[in-house]
């Protein structure tokens, strides 16, 4: 087990300091952390309140907040995190994956690659940027769009992350979605936390896997790895 996971078991949550739990970038549970309260404030209720603060951020940074540059600067970043990149924290936002019967009985591998992930860091709220490569084998019984894979990615990437739990609850959902324990979800990123900040290493990324199913089985994991690295021309 991951020493800092150990840290915190062992630990009252109420009193986890930074310092005890690191640098290193865990999760203390695959659902993401929310309040039960969560949603009792409105959107424009959230902006109203984030743009106080962060003009006081901006203040306190000795930033000059009557510059023509910068005094619509805390509602943009209020009404960007509310209504754009951490949008999924709301289940009113959640994609509907509608089901289709599986008509033409297609039972092979369904594959959707290089989808986008941007999603930010929950540690430091500093972006990680890649790509997710997601699979499936149908039951037999039903199918959904293809668009579907890649909102449920999105829904999931827009709030606080950490990639590990990004990688569980998009298989998760696809589960759920899809009907079927057969499914595959691979991530490969680079982390703005880790360039920007930090060690300021620009080459590194993170990969993450999640193998349920039929993807446990060695052959059809490689399957799946050797589809994801054949490119796509459609020059």
């Amino acid at each position: 087990m991951n020493k800092h996971l150990e840290v915190l078991n062992n630990l009252d949550l109420d009193k986890i300091t930074a310092e005890e739990i690191g640098e290193d970038h865990i999760g203390t549970a695959e659902l993401t952390p929310l309040r039960e309260n969560a949603f009792e404030k409105t959107d424009d209720e959230k902006i109203e309140i984030i743009q106080e603060h962060f003009a006081q951020i901006m203040h306190t940074l000795g930033l000059d907040l009557e510059d023509d540059s910068l005094k619509g600067t805390p509602y943009r970043v209020a009404k960007m995190y509310v209504k754009e990149i951490f949008e999924g924290l709301n289940p009113k936002n959640k994609p509907l994956a509608r089901q289709f019967n599986n008509n033409y009985d297609y039972n092979g591998m369904v594959i959707e690659k290089d989808i986008q992930v941007t999603s930010f860091c929950e540690h430091h709220f500093l972006p990680f940027i890649g790509k997710a490569h997601v699979a499936y084998i149908s039951s037999g019984k039903k199918v959904i769009g293809l668009s579907k894979i890649n909102r449920i990615v999105d829904y999931y990437s827009r709030r606080p992350q950490v990639q590990e739990r990004l990688t569980l609850q998009i298989a998760d959902e696809l589960q759920e979605a899809l009907e079927t324990e057969d499914v595959a979800v691979y991530i490969d990123s680079k982390h703005f936390c880790v360039s920007t900040r930090g060690i300021k290493d620009t080459s590194s990324s993170t990969i993450t896997s999640e193998f349920r199913g039929a993807f446990k089985n060695e052959n059809t994991q490689r399957k799946f790895i050797d589809f994801i690295a054949t490119k796509t021309d459609l020059s």
